[in-house]
């Protein structure tokens, strides 16, 4: 099965959260839809980002399981963009 991921760009925190529940709550998401086969925060363009690794069956599914994750996001922080990328051998290549 194909391997994807999304990287939500992180912007305001909700009211009562703390920086160390996004990556958990993004991973919690997309584990409710999905298997989960990886986790990380990186920083890109000086932008914080929680990027999950995910299994998905085709593109389409995937961007349901981005968009469910960047949902339920809301009340944990603002997510100013989601990327979704998919393993093609070495390279992962832009869903959207």
């Amino acid at each position: 099965m194909p391997s994807y991921r999304v990287t939500l760009a992180v912007g305001t925190l909700a009211p009562g959260a703390a920086p160390g529940a996004v990556l958990p709550e993004a991973a919690r998401l997309v584990a409710e839809l999905t298997v989960v086969e990886a986790r990380d925060v990186r920083l890109l363009g000086g932008q914080p980002c929680a990027v999950v690794r995910f299994e998905a069956p085709e593109d389409d599914v995937a961007l349901a399981v981005a968009d469910h994750a960047v949902d339920g996001m809301a009340a944990t922080a603002e997510i100013r963009s989601a990327v979704v990328t998919r393993r093609d051998g070495a390279r992962w290549t832009p869903v959207r």
